[in-house]
């Protein structure tokens, strides 16, 4: 249920695309790093959802609101060029599709006609409450190594527990924008408030095998927050739901999400360290495991999971089912299931 890993001593490659090419051409005039500036976009969109979310006045906040989508689609769709580096097909087609979602779900709040307010509001307080919980870990160095080291420990855990142990966990590292990986202990940087831009390692713990080879390194996406924040989002968004309701929910979710990864990452790590030479259709253990295998999994049990909790928020699925609607719409689905009837 985390999103990527990084190899050991993987070379990495630029990925252009003419959204991209913009955002480069802009933060060179800015004077600042894309990764800097895809931020700055991200909070813009942020705090006019947030504001779209918890403001009275409907005529304000579909204003905030409609502007801040493509923005927050903007944010997501910068991704892709990363996820196809690492050659992650779910996450490419996730990220590449949050552009268009943007601007769609900007459109759906110009067009509404007032019969699915209440699901519009949710789906703003949804992205808002999904997004703050990760880039408040994230942005906080120490929060952001805690979740590493925790990740990667647990994995070890188990593995020992299980009887396939002989792996160890190396000292936290740090990769900056466009800067070689260097060990925390020789960073400057202030552990209270991230200062300056990551690269896409970020905050990395390596973990090697017996022999001292190195097998991964677990960054801050394989710690499943990113899962965890999806539910935190979707349950938090619920304003109408008591919050008893809604903490009995949480307590039953994150959890779960946390032990399933602990199995997901012990697994990839076992099977990429034992079949280093393995190959399907060119594709390596670690690939295969990571970005096909496991990913399916991982949404089939969020899929479950997600079940479960509509029995316990039957106004989750309701929210769901409407925001879904203008989809079936679309695709004719809506129109056939009014004809039968």
């Amino acid at each position: 249920m985390g999103a990527s890993y990084l190899r050991v001593d993987e070379s990495s490659r630029v990925v252009e695309d003419p959204v991209a090419s913009m955002i480069e051409d802009f933060s060179s005039t800015l004077g600042m790093s894309e990764v800097t500036l895809q931020l700055v976009i991200g909070a813009i969109g942020l705090f006019l959802l947030g504001i779209g979310f918890h403001k009275s006045s409907q005529d304000y906040s579909r204003f905030f609101a409609a502007s801040g989508w493509p923005l927050i689609g903007l944010f997501f769709y910068l991704y892709s060029g990363h996820y196809v580096e690492i050659s992650d097909p779910v996450l490419i087609f996730m990220t590449a599709s949050a552009l268009p979602a943007g601007l769609a779900a900007s459109i759906w709040e110009w067009k509404n006609d007032g019969s699915s307010v209440d699901t519009i509001i949710w789906l703003r307080g949804f992205v808002v409450w999904s997004m703050i919980p990760y880039y408040l870990v994230f942005g906080i160095p120490y929060l952001n190594m805690a979740f590493v080291q925790l990740t990667a420990v647990s994995a070890n855990v188990l593995l020992d527990f299980v009887g396939l142990g002989g792996y160890e966990i190396g000292p936290m590292m740090i990769e900056r924008y466009e800067k070689e990986a260097i060990p925390v202990s020789e960073w400057e940087g202030s552990r209270i408030f991230l200062s300056e831009p990551l690269g896409e390692g970020g905050f990395f713990a390596p973990m090697a095998n017996s022999e001292g080879e190195g097998v991964v390194s677990f960054i801050l996406a394989c710690s499943a927050l990113q899962s965890m924040a999806v539910f935190i989002g979707a349950i938090v968004a619920l304003s109408s739901v008591s919050w008893k309701r809604r903490a009995r929910a949480l307590m039953i979710a994150i959890p779960t999400i946390h032990v399933l990864n602990v199995f997901r990452n012990a697994g990839i790590v076992w099977l990429t360290d034992t079949y280093p030479n393995w190959r399907l259709a060119g594709i390596g253990m670690f690939d295969f495991a990571h970005s096909y295998a496991a990913k399916v999994a991982s949404l089939f049990a969020m899929f479950l999971m997600a079940i479960a909790l509509f029995d316990l928020l039957p106004e989750l699925h309701k929210h769901i089912m409407k925001t879904m609607r203008p989809i079936l719409v679309a695709t004719g689905q809506k129109k056939k299931e009014s004809d039968n009837s």
